[in-house]
């Protein structure tokens, strides 16, 4: 299992509660410096950009993954057989485009466009575009696109981007972690930012009484060099290697383990760009990955590699509520 300085600090921060007081400060550096960055856009001083339709944002107030895409490649399918046309804009993150924006389809390259972005351009139907200006990731989409309202993957603090839902998603597992800001913890935001935001849905159990839940599905596996699908199920039993670069690894090391699969696990960081031995072992074993993984194997993979699709299931609470929010917003 491979672990870097930054998967070893996230470990720290949603398991160790103690904080050594000597670097306290630097979080109280850090609230203060997020505290006034707000009030410079609240105040005008630094600008917000007004799309011409709106724009969605799903993001979170932690670091690390806590299922935001696939809630994203939900909401698309969702806003299409509502009648609507959703783009698609993000940050690139792992991509080494020499320029940005970038425009995605099924075949970029996810070194260039990062793994999620062609993860979304191929499961989502939608125009793509990814760079690190929201704004000017937007324009391009609705230049080159017919998309009449916008869903940005992440972003919840990139406030040059004015925004008419907020959607923030918690992981039900591990939810706040120490519950201090950075440097001493996860949350890029203090925890008080969630009585802002329009919704909150939990990638789990909801906890509280104004969030919603979701679950999160994998139910078959696709060879990544033949495209053969089979039942997880059909895996059970059987002696297989897991590999996931994600925020969190463990979520879909869990998922496996309850379809009762014998996995030996291999954890890399988030947004890993594989090489063939990353994931070539000197066995015989299937080895199941992640999808977002899978699209930068796709070159030197082996019929034994096996990647799982993953779908986000929310209640139907949200549904409405999301719904409701969407017409509002797009009335008139």
């Amino acid at each position: 299992m491979k672990k870097n300085f930054s998967r070893w600090l996230q470990d720290a921060w949603y398991t160790e509660m103690y904080v050594s007081s000597a670097i306290m400060p630097l979080s109280m550096l850090y609230d203060d410096a997020m505290r006034f960055r707000r009030f410079l856009y609240k105040t005008g001083v630094l600008k917000k950009t007004r799309l011409t339709v709106p724009v969605i944002i799903v993001g979170n107030i932690t670091v690390g993954g806590t299922g935001k895409t696939p809630l994203v490649l939900w909401m698309a399918r969702f806003l299409r057989e509502e009648g609507f046309k959703p783009g698609i804009i993000s940050r690139g993150y792992g991509g080494n485009a020499e320029t940005w924006p970038q425009w995605v389809d099924g075949d970029s390259r996810a070194e260039v466009v990062g793994d999620e972005a062609v993860l979304m351009a191929m499961r989502s139907d939608c125009a793509v575009v990814v760079g690190p200006e929201r704004v000017t990731s937007a324009r391009l989409l609705l230049d080159k696109s017919d998309c009449d309202v916008i869903l940005s993957d992440d972003g919840l603090q990139h406030y040059a981007i004015e925004r008419d839902i907020e959607i923030a998603v918690i992981d039900g597992e591990r939810r706040f972690g120490n519950g201090y800001t950075l440097p001493c913890g996860p949350l890029r935001e203090p925890i008080t930012r969630l009585e802002t935001v329009d919704l909150v849905i939990v990638n789990g159990v909801a906890e509280e009484e104004n969030e919603f839940s979701m679950t999160i599905e994998g139910d078959i596996a696709v060879n990544l060099v033949t495209k053969e699908e089979k039942l997880l199920s059909d895996f059970a039993l059987i002696p297989s290697h897991a590999v996931a670069g994600i925020g969190n690894p463990k979520r879909f090391f869990n998922l496996l383990e309850r379809k009762s699969i014998a996995i030996d696990c291999h954890s890399f960081p988030d947004h890993h760009q594989f090489i063939a031995e990353d994931i070539l072992f000197e066995d015989d074993k299937p080895i199941l990955m992640t999808e977002k993984d899978a699209v930068k194997c796709m070159d030197f993979a082996s019929d034994k590699h096996w990647y799982v699709p993953i779908k986000a299931v929310p209640q139907q609470q949200f549904v409405d509520k999301l719904l409701t929010l969407i017409k509002e917003k797009t009335r008139g």
